[in-house]
Order: structure tokens, then sequence, then C-alpha cells
């Protein structure tokens, strides 16, 4: 019996076989029309008996050495820097002479940033707010990043770029709403913690799932391409996000789209608990760029100076030659991956103590601040004193602040709710009405007329 089906197989397989040639499907023919021309719009030069080889997509020479190459750069890829690590210029022509009052507002951004971080990350450990993740050791990039962009281009972030956002002038009470779920945060308590977004601030809601961001961040950018408009996207995403599939996905399409987007890689040495040595094998993610004909670089993530002129420089080519590029900034995350994590099952302390104190972003731009005579103790403790202030009240806001009205469990996933959504509302409403001593209802802020 299998004989007999192969036997049928064969001869079905053989019958379109025949129609293909009837109808002049093979490759030779399909790139033809009725007249025999090329349908191609970029025109195919006839093949030459000399010079490189002409294989459609190809841009290289012949050679008659047999040699299999693992990478496209045989040194590696070389780290980018403007400071070394006493904070000192080691090159006075790549000094971007930035305006004092934008490098002081970048240094208190950054600081402002770790001590929200501080006060977060302890009000989950006291069981406050359900999550976080804190930004230590990686402030570098994004208040590097940051300043160098337009504020109308458009940010995709991962969960780690929450500096950008104290950048474009997110208000403090915001975050802290956010992360509480109350009845100001604009997620209206849907999403988890550090997870922000902000329509205002062209700041696209932060997704859990890795790497998700990537594939949106370029249909964005060809839209603003499409549209001509003179800005870009910028996506954020750390190396574990690169070895998903989205990744590729990504930066194919923004390669042959000639996509106005960024691809900005924070390469902090682990995703979770995998190390960068075990992520990939190559010369990081910065040499992945090449294969795909994407312009790229690597940076020293630590350096805030060096990742500003990198950004700008990248904002300069996508926006102006509409094509994309691939910043790999290379950093290290002193803090756990997230409240979940205890980073010690998987690295020493030693290890995490010695990149804080000889490393630290914020610590290398102070110096730099402090060799221009910019900044002083005086100035840090004052500014610290502040900063406290501004943050405890908010705090202290967001905490008393009721949580949204329970009806929005049901709310904006349609326009208007439909009859299983409505009848599922009522049957929970009538529930809370009728046991309402066993719910904290007065935690909840006032149902809406539209839901009544």
């Amino acid at each position: 019996m299998a004989a007999s089906l192969s036997a049928r197989l064969l001869r079905t397989l053989v019958r379109k076989h025949r129609n293909l040639i009837h109808r002049g499907l093979y490759r030779t023919s399909a790139a033809l029309n009725q007249d025999g021309q090329s349908m191609s719009q970029t025109p195919i030069p006839p093949l030459e008996d000399v010079g490189p080889p002409q294989f459609l997509g190809l841009k290289c020479d012949w050679t008659e050495k047999l040699c299999f190459q693992a990478h496209v750069a045989t040194e590696g890829f070389p780290v980018y820097r403007v400071l070394n690590r006493d904070g000192k210029v080691v090159d006075p022509s790549q000094d971007p002479q930035l305006p004092e009052e934008t490098l002081l507002r970048m240094y208190r951004g950054m600081t402002l940033l770790n001590s929200m971080d501080r006060i977060l990350y302890e009000s989950q450990r006291q069981g406050r707010i359900s999550f976080y993740m804190t930004n230590y050791g990686e402030e570098g990039t994004h208040f590097g990043s940051a300043p160098a962009l337009d504020d109308g281009d458009l940010v995709f972030g991962q969960y780690r770029e929450a500096g950008v956002l104290v950048w474009r002038g997110y208000p403090l009470p915001m975050f802290m709403s956010q992360c509480y779920g109350n009845e100001l945060d604009e997620c209206k308590g849907r999403g988890m913690p550090v997870h922000y977004g902000s329509k205002k601030y062209n700041f696209v809601t932060i997704s859990s799932p890795l790497a998700t961001q990537m594939p949106q961040a370029v249909g964005s950018a060809y839209a603003l391409k499409l549209a001509q408009k003179n800005n870009c996207v910028i996506c954020y995403f750390g190396e574990g996000a690169a070895s998903e599939g989205d990744a590729h996905a990504a930066l194919n399409f923004a390669a042959t789209l000639d996509c106005p987007v960024i691809f900005f890689c924070r390469n902090n040495g682990y995703a979770i608990s995998t190390p960068a040595f075990e992520q990939y094998k190559g010369d990081g993610i910065v040499a992945r760029g090449p294969g795909y004909g994407i312009a790229s670089i690597r940076v020293d993530g630590n350096d805030v100076l060096a990742v500003y002129n990198v950004t700008k420089e990248a904002r300069q080519i996508a926006v102006e030659e509409k094509r994309p590029v691939l910043i790999e900034a290379m950093t290290y995350r002193i803090g756990h991956h997230s409240t979940s994590d205890d980073s010690s099952a998987y690295r020493s302390v030693d290890e995490v103590r010695s990149w804080d104190q000889k490393d630290h972003p914020i610590s290398r731009f102070r110096k730099y601040l402090v060799h221009r005579n910019l900044w002083d103790d005086d100035k840090e403790a004052d500014w610290k004193n502040e900063t406290k202030k501004q943050l405890m009240q908010a705090f202290a806001r967001a905490e008393k602040l009721k949580k949204p009205p329970v009806s929005y469990m049901f709310t904006d996933v349609y326009d208007e709710m439909p009859p299983a959504l409505k009848e599922q509302w009522d049957g929970l409403r009538q529930h809370l009405q009728q046991y309402k001593e066993h719910y904290p209802l007065s935690s909840f802020a006032d149902e809406p007329a539209q839901t009544d």
C-alpha cells in the first residue's frame, strides 16, 4: 500500500513538473515579462568574463585561497571612548564641549535616577510595591544617548531605560504612580512596575517579552520615512535580547528597507544569570551589524560623553541618510537583574564591588566635572538633599493615592464594551456589593459615571 501511495505521489509531482515547464515558471522565465524584459526595478548588468563576482546582492572580490572566516574584523571592534576612568579626556578633539547647563543636567539626572532606584528598590523589599528593576551602573547609557536625541524621536525601551524619561522631563510623581499602580498611573494600574510609557514624551510603553520592541521600532521608523519626517526611532535592548529571533528580523528589515532607526544595545555583561561569554561566540553584538549592511560601532557605555558623541552621529546618519545604525554600549549591571533575582548565585561580590568602585559612570563623570571646576562637594551635598526631598514627596503622595477603579479591569480592550464583558462586570459588581465587607473597596477610586 505504501508503494502504491508513493507511486501516485510521484505521478502527481511529474504532472506538476510538466505544468511548471509549460507555464514558464522556472527562474529564468519568471524574471522576464511578456516582452522578455527584466521586471526588476534595478537593471541587472549582463555577465562579464572579467571583473568582480556578479552574483545578486554581492559586494566582494574573487579569491583562490580556501579560508573560512569567523569574524568580519579580524582584531575585533574597538571600544570608542572620550574619558578614561579618572574622568580625563584622552583626546581633546573628542570632547563634545557641551554647555555647562547641559553637563550639569546630565549629572543631576544620573544621580536622581540612582537615588530613585534606591527608594523604589527598598519599597519593594518592604512589600509596598510588587516588583522593581534598578539601573545601577548603566546610567551612562541613558544620559549619554538621551541628550543626543530630539524630543520628537520615538523611543522603544526594554525595561532599563528610565533615565531617558528622566531626561525628557517625565515627572517624578508619574514614576512613583506607575510603580504603585495608583489612580494617576497612565497605564491605569494594569502594567508591571517599571513598564513606563508616555505618549507625551514619545516613549512607547515597555513590554516584558524580550525583543518584541525591535521589529515594532523598525516599523515605526519605516512609517517616519514614508511620512518624510526629520526624526528617527531609537530602540534599546540588551545583549540577551539580541539572541531572540525578533532581533534578526528587525535588523534585516531595517537594513533592506533603509529605516531611520538606531539600535542601541546595552551590553551589561549578564542576561539575568547568563554571562555574555555564554551568550554568543563572535565579537559581541556589534559584529553582527556589517552582516546586515548596517553601520555599527562599539562604545564605552560607562563614558557618558562617548555615548553622547556616538548617539549624535548615529542620529545624523539615521535622519539625513535614512538608514539604520547599530550601537553596542559596553557597560556593567551593578544591581541584581530585578527584585526577583539574587546575583550572588552566579557572580562574586568582589566582581560587582570592583566595577562599582573603579568604573561607575556617575563617578567617572563627576571627576570630569570636578576637573572642569563645574562641581564640588558642597554642590554634591546640596543636590543630594534637594533630590531626597523631591523623591520623598513623590513617594509619600503615590503611596496615599487610591488604586484605579475596579471597572478598569474590563475597559480599554474594545472601543465599546461587548455584552460578554458587560455581563462579567455586572456579575463582579453585584458580588462586591453583596460581600463588600470582605474587600478593601475604600482603597479603590470611585467608578467613572459611564460604567454605571
